[in-house]
């Protein structure tokens, strides 16, 4: 029976009967489909996480890891000292000098051991990991005389809390590509108490500096490692793309600690920020693009930016906001699976007459207030200004905003939309909302000057400036009134 079978099966090809010849050609022309289907599939795949391609999803690719640098010190082959009390800036400084010489081999990887490592200012180079092991402890100077004056950022005119110049960051780098800081969750901490004691006396005369602080840099990586106690904002991308934050812990008190903010990305492109806890003493994050006349005319936008799984919390501040400083523009922002507790306010945008510029296309899903004041918040008169320099007339647009996926519980305000007669709110739309209230007098949902939709039923019950739709995308109910206002500061 097998010879049989198989001198049937190895008869000349010409002698094979038609019917056979068609299931074979059948049977090769489905193979050949499926794995060119299959081979598109899986390099589509691989390609998604590759520079400069995106498949099936918005916003900025997530960058890899950067392959290991082919050179590597430890900061005590430079002279550190981490005893927390030798000043370890020349170590760092010739670490950094070694290191900038080994660009056309790849760069090279600084590695801080456990210690306490003592330091001033100072900058970091191109194609540079920074390692920060388990225990160690970057500590700043509290000494503000070691901190170097820089000029002030040109979309911001000078300082944000002075005129003139500004001081610098405790790590600092400009015109850079591909830096990488991270480690076994070592920490950065800027001691940043006797700055917050100084500016609430008023008695320094300049802008404080951030804690990080990279300028006009690419190819940004900044993962596992804690940050603590900046003088002022925290993490500062300034006029950077391709920036990935992620698995970083930033903490301050959530009181007493002016302007701590965690994140700032200012004027960036293709950013993302995941898996972050942050508590501070200001905005978790916040998005910014420059500050009136200023920012306006340095016209550089912040695009492309995803924030996701982040827990946060604010108790004097928002855990999440765009603006107040938004002159040049922010758009195309996704903020998912967002958890705010303990907080004064949930997600928000706040500008004023003066910024220009724009706040459009914002997306908020699966966002989660436990224990919130306000949850959701647009503001439009922040009417904070470098100086009597700012055109009055220059107004912000503010549309197409969308909340999708909000619940908690503990909220005393669920949404609170302050347009204005030369600022209104446009397109705004809500869906799957449910927030269980804490203020149990008025279930308040407050809006003035906005226009957009509800789709579906949400609770609390929607302010009457809405289009009402119902699941299936159908106009149920037109607003009569987009114009009216029902807000109260009071509650």
């Amino acid at each position: 029976m097998v010879e049989i079978f198989s001198s049937r099966w190895r008869m000349p090809f010409q002698h094979r009967p038609r019917w056979l010849m068609g299931l074979l050609a059948g049977h090769r022309t489905l193979v050949l489909v499926l794995w060119i289907v299959g081979f598109a599939l899986v390099f589509g795949w691989q390609l998604s996480s590759m520079d400069g391609v995106a498949f099936f999803r918005r916003g900025p690719v997530a960058r890899p890891v950067p392959r290991l640098r082919p050179v590597a010190y430890n900061l005590t082959d430079f002279g550190g000292v981490g005893d927390g009390k030798t000043l370890n800036t020349e170590a760092f400084e010739r670490a950094v000098e070694a290191i900038s010489t080994l660009r056309a081999r790849g760069g090279g990887q600084l590695n801080v051991p456990p210690g306490l490592w003592l330091t001033a200012p100072f900058n970091l180079t191109s194609h540079m990991t920074l390692f920060l092991a388990e225990g160690a402890v970057i500590l700043g100077i509290e000494d503000e005389s070691y901190w170097q004056l820089m000029p002030p950022l040109p979309s911001y005119g000078y300082g944000r809390e002075h005129k003139g110049p500004r001081y610098g960051s405790l790590i600092h780098g400009q015109n850079l590509k591909d830096v990488v800081i991270t480690g076994h969750n070592g920490t950065i901490n800027g001691q940043g108490q006797v700055w917050w004691t100084k500016y609430k006396k008023r008695i320094l005369n300049y802008t404080r500096g951030p804690l990080v602080q990279l300028m006009w840099s690419k190819d940004i990586v900044i993962s596992n490692i804690t940050l603590r106690d900046s003088p002022f904002w925290t993490l500062h991308p300034y006029d950077c793309k391709n920036v990935t934050i992620s698995h970083v812990t930033i903490l301050a008190p959530v009181s007493g600690a002016p302007n701590t903010d965690g994140i700032d990305p200012d004027s960036c492109e293709d950013v993302l920020i995941e898996n972050c806890y942050i508590c501070v003493g200001d905005d978790a994050v916040a998005i910014k693009s420059g500050w009136d006349q200023y920012g306006i005319a340095y016209g550089r936008p912040s695009a492309n930016i995803t924030l996701r799984n982040l827990t946060v919390q604010s108790v004097v501040s928002a855990g999440i906001s765009i603006g107040s400083e938004m002159s040049g523009g922010v758009s195309n922002v996704t903020v998912e699976n967002l958890v705010v507790w303990e907080s004064r306010r949930g997600v928000r945008i706040k500008t004023a007459p003066g910024r220009g510029g724009y706040v459009r296309n914002i997306f908020y899903r699966n966002v989660t207030l436990d224990n919130v004041r306000v949850g959701i918040v647009i503001k439009t008169d922040y009417n904070e200004h470098p100086d009597e320099g700012f055109d009055p007339t220059a107004v912000p647009i503010i549309k197409n905003i969308t909340y999708s996926g909000i619940h908690g519980q503990g909220v005393r305000v669920p949404v609170r939309i302050d347009g204005s007669e030369e600022i209104p709110v446009e397109d705004v739309s809500f869906q799957d909302v449910s927030i269980g209230l804490s203020y149990k007098k008025k279930h308040i949902f407050q809006c003035s000057f906005v226009e957009g939709r509800v789709i579906g039923s949400i609770f609390p019950a929607p302010c009457e400036n809405l289009d009402l739709y119902d699941e299936q995308g159908r106009l149920v109910k037109r607003s009569s009134s987009q114009n009216s206002t029902d807000i109260d500061y009071d509650i």
